[in-house]
């Protein structure tokens, strides 16, 4: 553990300190764990695939739409409907869920 001078007030500080204990001025910042940055990465990954999926999704669903009857339309797009919502109800439930994993995984400020 070294001491290096604040740029701000001038007076020795551990260079482990995140901010200085004098003037509060900030020294460095803090860094996620290790955890932190799999949770982070697995909800930036989710949110992706999910957003894929719900396109994947639509686009499979409107293929040869105008080539279908009206009632295999109307079942088309009920189904459709159904299928969207299942996804957006995956989707809400597991971005809240891993966003709170981030959120408790945050750096810590002392």
């Amino acid at each position: 553990m070294a001491i290096i001078s604040c740029p701000e007030c001038k007076n020795d500080v551990s260079d482990t300190a995140l901010k200085c204990p004098s003037c509060g001025t900030q020294l460095r910042k803090a860094k996620r764990g290790f955890f932190g940055k799999i949770f982070k990465f697995s909800f930036i990954a989710f949110n992706f695939l999910m957003a894929i999926w719900a396109v994947a999704g639509f686009n499979s669903a409107t293929k040869d739409f105008n080539s279908l009857s009206a009632a295999e339309q109307a079942g088309a797009a009920v189904g459709t409907g159904i299928g969207m919502a299942m996804v957006l109800v995956v989707w809400v439930l597991g971005a809240i869920i891993l966003g709170m994993f981030v959120l408790f995984t945050r750096p810590k400020v002392a």
